[in-house]
Parts: C-alpha cells; sequence; structure tokens
C-alpha cells in the first residue's frame, strides 16, 4: 500500500496497481442516460470531462508527488506491470504478458514484458525503461522517501532479454509481486537523457555508490528539479497542459498503444480538465452553471443544496464509503506532545461522535485505528475513546498541567521554563470539513485552559511545512488498505527522516519491530496477530486522535454513461464515454 496526504477537498487513495480494495457500502450504480433509462449504445470517443479541485496539485513529478491530487492525473499518464481488475480487484497482468515467475524461496521475481507497448512519444518500451525506474526509485537522492520504503528489500534488478527483468530481494517481503508489479514504468530516454544512471546497479544504489557519485548526483538533481510539472509516460492520457491556479488538462492519447486490446483499458473522453476553484461555494454555483461536469459535494451541499428538479435532471449524486481516514496529528518532537497522558487528553477532549453528527451530518463514523475495519488484521477490541473533558483534565493533572499564574491557561515547566499549553492546529485551505473539526477542537480546548490557534494553509504549502516538521498538530488523513496492509511508510521510526511519511516524528522500538516482522511473514494469521498488537499500541499512546471515516458524495453529469462506484471506494473516470447526441464540447487532439 502506499498512503497519501488527502488531497484538498475530497477523501484520498494512492493505488499503485490496484493495491487499495473497498468493501462498498453505498450505491453501486448503473450507466444512465439523460434520463435515468440505460444506454444501448455502443462507447464512442469524443467530448470533455471538466472536474474541480480545490488546489493545484503539488507537482505532477510520477516519483516525487505523494499527494492525491496529482496521483489522480499521474495515474492516466503512467502504467504498471500488473494492475488490479477495478471490479474483481484480482491482480492481472497489463505491460507484462504474464504475472512474474517467482522463486521458490521468494526472492526473485522475473516479468516478461509486452513487445506493443510504446510511449506516447513513440518510442518503445524495452526492459530498460523498466529497469531505469527501479533505479530512479532506490536512487536515495531522489525525493521520494514514500515510495522507496516499499522496495527496501530489493538488492539488484538485471535485464535477462530486452523484454525480461529480473528482481531480486534480500529478505522475503510479502507483498513484492504487488509492489514491483505497481510500479510506474518511466520511459528512460525522457527522465534521464544523459543516460546518467546507466553504468551504476540497483545493487550500488541500494548500497554503496560512491565510484558513480558524480552522476548520480547529477541525475538525483535533474529528476528532482526539472520534471514537476511537465510528466510523460504510456498511459492512455497524455498531460497537455498547467495553468497554476486555474486548470489542469489531459488529452486522449490517439496513438495510445493500447487502443482496441483486450484487457487493456480502453478511454473515450477526448479532453480531462481539473478546474482549480479554492472554494466549496464558488464550486457548486460552477456546477450548477454548467461549468464543471463532476464535484466532489461537502455534506451540507448534499443535503440541502442540491435537490432541486433542474439539479436531479442535469447531476447524478453517488455516495460512497472511501477506505480513508481523518486525523489529528499530535508532532511528537514538540515538548507539549511528548508525555502519552497527553495525548489521551486530546483524545478525550474532542467530541468525535458530535462531529460526525454535525460536521458530516452523519455521512460517516468514528475510526480508531489506522487499519480497515472490515479487514481481518482490525482489531476490534481497540477502546474508543469517548468525549470525556473530566478525564481529560485527570490527565492533564497527571502529567503536572496546572494553571499557575491565574491567566485561565494550563501552563507546566519544561526544560526549566515555564510553558504555557499553547499550539497551532494547521490544515489546508478550502477545506471545510477540516475547519470545522480545528475550529470546534479550538472551543472545546479553550474550555478548559488550553491555547489552540488554528491555521489554513494553501495546499502545497501546507504540505510542504509538514513534510518538514514545521507544526505542532495537523489535520490530515491517510488511505487505509483494504488488501493487505502495510503501515511501515507511516509508523516505523526510519521513516520520520528525508521528509518521509512519519511526519508527526512518532518512534516505538517495540512498533518497528512489529512492522519490520510483519513484512516478512507470509503467515497471514501471524500478520494480523502481530497487526493486533500494532493497534493496541497505538491506541494506548495516541500519537494520532483518529477521527472518522467519510462518506464521499460525488456529483456527475448524467450525459456521462459507464458511471459506477468500485469496490476500491472510487468512481473511474476512464471508464465514462458521452454518446454523441449529448456531447458538450469538441477537441482537436494533438497528433
Amino acid at each position: 500500500m502506499v498512503t497519501t496526504p488527502a488531497a484538498p477537498g475530497h477523501s484520498f487513495s494512492r493505488v499503485l496497481s490496484g493495491f487499495l480494495v473497498l468493501v462498498l457500502v453505498g450505491l453501486l450504480a448503473a450507466p444512465v442516460g439523460q434520463t435515468g433509462e440505460p444506454t444501448s449504445e455502443a462507447p464512442i470517443t469524443g467530448d470533455w470531462l471538466i472536474n474541480h479541485i480545490l488546489s493545484d496539485p503539488e507537482q505532477l513529478n510520477p516519483l516525487t508527488s505523494n499527494d492525491a491530487g496529482a496521483n489522480s492525473l499521474l495515474g492516466s499518464i503512467f502504467e504498471n506491470l500488473l494492475q488490479r481488475d477495478p471490479r474483481t480487484l484480482e491482480l492481472r497482468p497489463y505491460l507484462a504478458i504474464a504475472r512474474p515467475e517467482i522463486s521458490e524461496d521468494k526472492l526473485e521475481y522475473t516479468f516478461k514484458i509486452r513487445q506493443d507497448v510504446h510511449f506516447q512519444d513513440g518510442r518503445p518500451l524495452t526492459g530498460e525503461d523498466i529497469l531505469f525506474s527501479i533505479k530512479a526509485i532506490k536512487c536515495p537522492l531522489v525525493n521520494a522517501p514514500f515510495q522507496r520504503v516499499y522496495y527496501e528489500s530489493i538488492v539488484n534488478a538485471e535485464l535477462i532479454d530486452p523484454l525480461t527483468i529480473r528482481f531480486k530481494a534480500r529478505e522475503p517481503y510479502f507483498l513484492n509481486e504487488n509492489v514491483l508489479g505497481g510500479t510506474d514504468v518511466l520511459p528512460r530516454h525522457y527522465y534521464d537523457p544523459e543516460d546518467l544512471l546507466k553504468a551504476v546497479t540497483v545493487t550500488e544504489l541500494a548500497g554503496d555508490y560512491a565510484k558513480h557519485e558524480e552522476q548520480v548526483r547529477k541525475f538525483a538533481q535533474n529528476f528532482n528539479q526539472n520534471f514537476s510539472r511537465n510528466p510523460m509516460g504510456s498511459g492512455p492520457y497524455k498531460f497537455k497542459s498547467w495553468s497554476t491556479g486555474q486548470e489542469v488538462v489531459l488529452e486522449r492519447d490517439p496513438h495510445y498503444w493500447g487502443n482496441g486490446k483486450a484487457g487493456i483499458d480502453q478511454v473515450y473522453i477526448d479532453v480531462r480538465k481539473s478546474r482549480v476553484i479554492n472554494n466549496m461555494d464558488a464550486a457548486l454555483v460552477n456546477l450548477k452553471a454548467g461549468n464543471l461536469d463532476m464535484m466532489g459535494l461537502q455534506p451540507l451541499q448534499y443535503l440541502r443544496q442540491t435537490s432541486g428538479a433542474r439539479f436531479e435532471k442535469d447531476y447524478e449524486k453517488y455516495i460512497y464509503s472511501t477506505p480513508s481516514y481523518t486525523y489529528v496529528g499530535w508532532n511528537s518532537a514538540n515538548p507539549i506532545f511528548q508525555d502519552m497522558r497527553v495525548r489521551q487528553a486530546m483524545t478525550y477532549l474532542t467530541n468525535r461522535e458530535q462531529m460526525v453528527k454535525t460536521i458530516l451530518f452523519d455521512l460517516g463514523q468514528v475510526v480508531d485505528g489506522p487499519i480497515y475495519r472490515f479487514r481481518p488484521e482490525y482489531d476490534e477490541s481497540l477502546y474508543s475513546y469517548p468525549f470525556d473533558p473530566q478525564k481529560a483534565l485527570a490527565l492533564l493533572r497527571e502529567a503536572e498541567w496546572k494553571d499557575t499564574d491565574g491567566d485561565g491557561i494550563l501552563d507546566k515547566e519544561i526544560d526549566g521554563q515555564r510553558t504555557p499549553f499553547r499550539f497551532e492546529i494547521k490544515f489546508n485551505s478550502g477545506n471545510d470539513i477540516r475547519k470545522g473539526v480545528a475550529l470546534a477542537l479550538q472551543d472545546e480546548l479553550r474550555k478548559h485552559g488550553i491555547d489552540a490557534n488554528v491555521r489554513a494553509l494553501d495546499w502545497t504549502i501546507f504540505l510542504d511545512e509538514v513534510r518538514n516538521h514545521k507544526f505542532d498538530a495537523v489535520i490530515l488523513g491517510w488511505a487505509m488498505s483494504v488488501t493487505e496492509p502495510d503501515a511501515y511508510q507511516v509508523w516505523h521510526s526510519s521513516q520520520v527522516e528525508n521528509k518521509g511519511s512519519n511526519m508527526i516524528s512518532y518512534k516505538n522500538h517495540r512498533v518497528d519491530a512489529i512492522l519490520e516482522e510483519y513484512r516478512r511473514s507470509f503467515d497471514a494469521n501471524k500478520r494480523i496477530e502481530l497487526y493486533h498488537e500494532f493497534q493496541r499500541i497505538l491506541n494506548v499512546e495516541q500519537p494520532y486522535t483518529f477521527l472518522f471515516i467519510q462518506k464521499a458524495v460525488t456529483a456527475v453529469s448524467r450525459r456521462f454513461q459507464g458511471v459506477e462506484v468500485l469496490p476500491i471506494g472510487r468512481l473511474r473516470p476512464l471508464d465514462w464515454w458521452v454518446p454523441k447526441a449529448q456531447q458538450k464540447y469538441t477537441a482537436q487532439l494533438t497528433p
């Protein structure tokens, strides 16, 4: 599983080769026409899809991007050796001709590649590109710690022939087939035009690359700096343009290698525009005016602002549970939050049930840990912290927080200095749900002598500050894997440094040991046992105040056919199309 910070304005998921799957709660929608009746027409190409985003993506580098807004775009540009079937959820070959040959000791994985694949510039895709892609991920100077963590066991890769590649692992990892099969394949000639990594082996990049240091540093600098706004892959959509603060445009590739081929995604919409509107009310005005075709609705918008006959005529609303959770993360590097009792008190002071009722309008439920509740690894015995201010105050007194100067703010001597219980909660601007959480928590904390300020930041600035640990508390979200989870990326202490995903600086030796042993075990029952212990530790230590799982509500123009909620808990515009008589836009595709 690769998890990502939530995209601005909606629940998120980063899905590499379909690692995330969902036991669906909500609507499974059949294709419907303008009148709500199924259409008998065959899918045809044409028209545009204009969807709403709250903010620009952080960037569009396929390895260094890790926000869901970017990943939703990059998933149409890049492809993998294997893919999860979006409906059956089975792993299936994609750029590979078959699933890999795996050695008995689970240390070697051999993939054979299709001969007919080419990139969007017409250059053929070969084993050299896959080898390069692994080198780029393994390069420790590439800003991709959240991806590299899944490849830690891989110590070598070699080409057997131009279309066959063999990966070798240092130790077994039960998700290696998924991870290797889910690698985004990058064109070497585009992302490393000087072939700087040619002489560098994966083994060297995984260990000591000193004799190639100059080439490796030059490659990493070029890769990190020069490919943030110009992606190019082998997928069915090409990057067209990005107008900052306005829109990102993808265009269907008329020369896509997979056109008309069985088992390969067929796409029909000519142009996909992601339009930036950093205000949900303004976005809804644009949706109702016909300037948007698709938008995630806030609970209040769904319940009270989109129920008229005209709206129902033009738009279908899809409700579905998403495999993701929202949380408040307490920065463990901040002396205020280093005491477990303080973090427990923060959760007791967070009225989570009331937030679900008044902020989500009951379109969600309280969650108590990072494992999807329908997975066998989920521990049903977890303690669910109630809203209990008196219990919180008792814990704070126990942790020596008192109002010693009569100013109404709790304080404590930390490192020889009298320190007030004062901190800041950060969240991304435009996200009304997170804003509601922040304001509700701020109000409750102030009643009990804790001075919490709230601060909304633009998405890209927000992510930069979070990754650099420049926060006291943060409201964010993570995807939950609903196939076999792997929480190493977020919770292992090694992921604190180098802008890794352990952004709250949480460190626990037993958790580290559990996460490491879990990865090596091919015994599903043993993994369940380990993750129950892992969840119980988090449940006691409360490094996060886990808030809720949210139901998504998405409005889609009724002219689009093939719309359905998939078992992975999302819609999939790749499958959509518009009958000729209902097409609204035309485009001259780039040759």
